[in-house]
């Protein structure tokens, strides 16, 4: 994929009157109600809550978002990512689930799990999922199944412990764009030193 092809896209008016930014060329849109209801649905879709929890939520959104820019040049939801301990996670993800919590739509729990805590996220109504294409659903499905089936907390926290993402520090902004880093060949210094400079500017531009 190439620069062309994001700035080439065409969005609807809707789409653009939510949370916008551009930058480099990157439109990016910011859905609320789409994110909150992808939270939703992934808490859904997983009918057991002891595979999922808090690390393998915000690890699904991430690559969900992350793939969907890389195939489309648009994330599903637009949400921005900021780096900390254990991986990229959504800035609104806290708000969020308290939303879904007091709207009743799910159960946040907290349980012991091998003597420390883990949470639990049990769906109490479907999701409107009409709002996702067909291609966005089976790309969030994809991921969700690779996820809960073949990774531990830990093993998908490593894997997003990319070049970037080391780049980064904590609680500062990662790209969407910052995946395709991750799709380059060997790297050297120089390399090093002008990614994290493009990531400095990055979030001055969005602070």
């Amino acid at each position: 994929m190439c620069v062309e092809k994001v700035t080439d896209l065409v969005y609807t008016t809707k789409e653009r009157n939510e949370n916008t930014f551009s930058f480099w060329g990157f439109l990016v849109i910011f859905s609320r109600d789409k994110f909150k209801t992808l939270v939703h649905y992934i808490c859904w879709k997983c009918s057991d809550p002891d595979k999922l929890g808090a690390v393998k939520l915000n690890k699904v959104l991430w690559f969900s978002d992350t793939i969907a820019f890389c195939k489309t040049g648009k994330p599903i939801t637009g949400v921005q990512y900021v780096k900390q301990k254990f991986g990229p996670v959504p800035k609104p993800i806290v708000p969020i689930l308290r939303e879904l919590a007091n709207e009743q739509a799910l159960l946040v729990q907290d349980i012991s799990f091998y003597g420390r805590s883990k949470r639990h996220y049990i769906s109490l109504r479907d999701p409107d999922y009409s709002v996702f294409t067909q291609d966005q659903l089976e790309i969030v499905d994809e991921v969700l199944q690779t996820i809960v089936s073949d990774h531990s907390a830990a093993s998908i926290s490593n894997l997003t412990h990319d070049r970037v993402w080391k780049l980064a520090e904590v609680g500062e902004t990662i790209p969407h764009f910052a995946a395709l880093a991750c799709q380059l060949g060997k790297i050297n210094e120089d390399d090093m030193a002008w990614a994290k400079s493009r990531l400095e500017a990055f979030n001055s531009a969005t602070a």
